[in-house]
């Protein structure tokens, strides 16, 4: 619409007087301005959702890993939590979410500071990358090879385990929470895309 107003409003002034020429222009001027105002909202709708879905996975993420605190953390771990990794495959607000949760469920169940702040950090590289993942099939597999690597220096430095045997230990258990539990997730998801994802 906004595209048709100056032609319009330079037709119309040729062919009317001054006023008639006002009136056309004033009617495109608050064409524009409720163009710019649902174009406003429309951002501000979107910018909620992104925050709440990205409020939804952290508090998901965390309350998953914190009620199934024994199995969690450790050099043989399943953090069930894990499969909701997958998610930056459908949204970008997951990686956020995974970020924030991650935070929050190590303060109670994570290897100390180091942990606390660099844990996080790791999930949310995993993000980027499970996101640019060409094909579904490889969706779980950036938090598998990244936590593997990771947990095992980790507990390598502050607990003095193997750093190869809990490294292979850890990425088994990131195969069951990524692949047994969150592809099967990802399945599901991709059924119910536009209902649960779909911004309009």
């Amino acid at each position: 619409m906004k595209y048709l107003c100056l032609p319009l409003a330079k037709t119309l002034g040729s062919r009317m007087t001054l006023p008639g020429s006002f009136f056309s222009f004033f009617l495109c001027d608050r064409t524009i301005d409720k163009e710019k105002d649902y174009t406003m909202k429309l951002i501000r709708l979107k910018t909620v959702q992104f925050i709440t879905e990205a409020a939804v996975i952290a508090a998901l993420y965390a309350m998953l890993t914190i009620l199934l605190v024994p199995i969690s953390s450790g050099q043989l771990q399943v953090r069930v939590a894990e499969a909701l990794t997958i998610l930056p495959y459908f949204t970008p607000a997951a990686m956020p979410g995974l970020f924030v949760g991650c935070f929050i469920a190590n303060i109670f169940t994570g290897a100390g500071i180091y942990d606390i702040l660099l844990g996080p950090l790791v999930t949310l590289l995993a993000a980027f990358f499970t996101a640019k993942m060409p094909n579904k099939y490889l969706v779980p597999l950036p938090p598998v090879i990244l936590n593997a690597v990771y947990v095992g220096i980790l507990l390598y430095y502050t607990a003095e385990l193997p750093m190869a045997l809990t490294m292979v230990l850890v990425a088994a258990g990131e195969i069951v929470a990524c692949y047994v539990i969150g592809y099967p997730l990802l399945l599901l998801l991709e059924k119910h895309y536009e209902k649960i994802f779909e911004r309009k």
